[in-house]
């Protein structure tokens, strides 16, 4: 995905509109396909008593502050609209949003992942509604720069991703880097890793003291596809890895180059640089150790930064992967959070509309980094309420200024979730090599693109 000139965006849309405005489906960033054309009634106030049903998976301490906040003060705003909100784990959301858009009591909002097995299967059945009335209304095209747009909007059949129409709108970004056990490293005597060479180092030194180098729970399979885009960022080249993560034609995985990345991870698995059985630990178990001082370093995202901060204080920085050579460019996972997005049983979809509007207003940016989360827009105008935190915004800015984001592995077919998933525990477990693994992922994604 492309990030490129996100801090730069200025927040002057006119966004407290009182009338109606007419919407428009085409625009120059990542909802180029067509919308239905409506007018949309952008006066909260005015849309009568309405009780709007939201789903959300902010259940951790800092993404359940910021939205208890913003449900607070928009329920304060606007009495005449309740908000009834239903919160669950993000693996319970993922498991019953499905089957709950196909019930009569369907929810009016939902933050639906934005991979294809999620996202793109719900646009695909039609159970959400473009947004692109509201985002010329509300102004959300002038604050979100079309690089963020483009991995919540597809194509109206939901074949194609990264352009169409917008399905939702996110609050936080993400990226995936390390936090690091300062004072483990310290007592091996090193600094902070300036370059890939010396972050493999000191992994060998630190497993060369009796220390665990790196902190892994991979029980539910996804967090391994988290650290192997990491390494993978390393050697393979990003438009190649932005056409495998968004199930674009014309990349492969069977490379040397993604061969060299899992082989890598092979590598780390017999040089033991993980913590013992870490393919039966689950993620929470695994970074809450990392907390109590188990490794010195935890590939991860910044959707942790709130939770560690408070284990750990002024004992963990974060930071991106370090680059191939000191100075560089790192290309690391990150995205935008979950979006928020309208079902089409959206009783008043108006008021869903505000409410989402509502939730990421510039205001809104201010409130999600007081509690320690980062904000996917206008970042560089916010002030973080610790140093981690500030570390974390500076990670985000500078991988998103350098455009070197790059997508969610598990984005790119309806299954590959699952495949990857099953695929990295696999070679993980010494069960499969490098080149049975991806021959395992070629297979999902050719089929997927018409390839094979």
């Amino acid at each position: 995905m492309k990030h490129h000139g996100l801090l730069a965006l200025t927040a002057t849309a006119a966004l407290a509109l009182s009338a109606c405005a007419p919407g428009s489906g085409d625009d120059d960033g990542g909802s180029s396909g067509s919308a239905t054309a409506r007018s949309v009634k952008t006066d909260a106030s005015a849309l009568g008593n309405v009780t709007l049903t939201v789903w959300d998976q902010e259940v951790r301490g800092g993404g359940n502050a910021q939205f208890t906040q913003q449900i607070a003060a928009f329920e304060k705003k606007y009495p005449n609209i309740k908000i009834k909100r239903v919160s669950r784990s993000f693996d319970d959301l993922t498991k019953t949003l499905r089957l709950g858009l196909s019930g009569k009591d369907a929810p009016d909002i939902v933050q639906a992942n934005n991979t294809r097995s999620q996202m793109g299967q719900f646009v695909k059945a039609k159970q959400l509604i473009p947004l692109d009335p509201w985002m010329k209304a509300y102004g959300w095209d002038q604050r979100y720069p079309a690089s963020v747009r483009s991995v919540v909007s597809y194509s109206p059949d939901g074949k194609t991703f990264g352009k169409g129409n917008l399905y939702g709108l996110p609050q936080v970004g993400e990226v995936v880097g390390l936090y690091v056990n300062k004072a483990k490293l310290a007592s091996l005597g090193l600094q902070p890793p300036k370059d890939w060479a010396s972050f493999e180092s000191s992994l060998a030194a630190a497993k060369g003291k009796g220390q665990t180098p790196l902190v892994l729970g991979n029980l539910d399979k996804w967090p391994a596809v988290h650290v192997f885009g990491v390494v993978q960022g390393q050697y393979v080249k990003a438009d190649q890895v932005r056409a495998l993560g968004f199930g674009n034609p014309g990349a492969s995985w069977t490379t040397p180059e993604n061969t060299k990345a899992a082989s890598t991870l092979v590598d780390w698995v017999d040089k033991g640089y993980f913590n013992k059985g870490f393919n039966g630990q689950g993620y929470d178990p695994a970074w809450q150790s990392f907390t109590k001082g188990q490794g010195v370093y935890l590939i991860a995202g910044t959707w942790l930064q709130a939770d560690i901060s408070k284990a750990m204080g002024s004992d963990v920085e974060f930071m991106v992967p370090p680059p191939a050579s000191t100075g560089g460019t790192t290309y690391t996972t990150g995205a935008s959070g979950q979006p928020f997005a309208i079902t089409n049983k959206a009783k008043n979809p108006d008021a869903a509309a505000a409410f989402i509007n509502f939730i990421t207003t510039p205001e809104a940016m201010k409130v999600i980094a007081r509690t320690e989360n980062l904000p996917v827009v206008d970042t560089a105008a916010q002030k973080a309420p610790n140093p981690l935190g500030q570390q974390v915004f500076q990670a985000f800015d500078t991988t998103t200024r350098n455009n070197a984001l790059l997508p969610y592995l598990d984005w790119a077919t309806p299954t590959m979730s699952d495949t990857i998933g099953a695929a990295l525990q696999d070679l993980l477990a010494k069960k499969a090599t490098p080149d049975q693994t991806l021959q395992r992922l070629q297979k999902d994604y050719a089929a997927f693109t018409g390839q094979g």
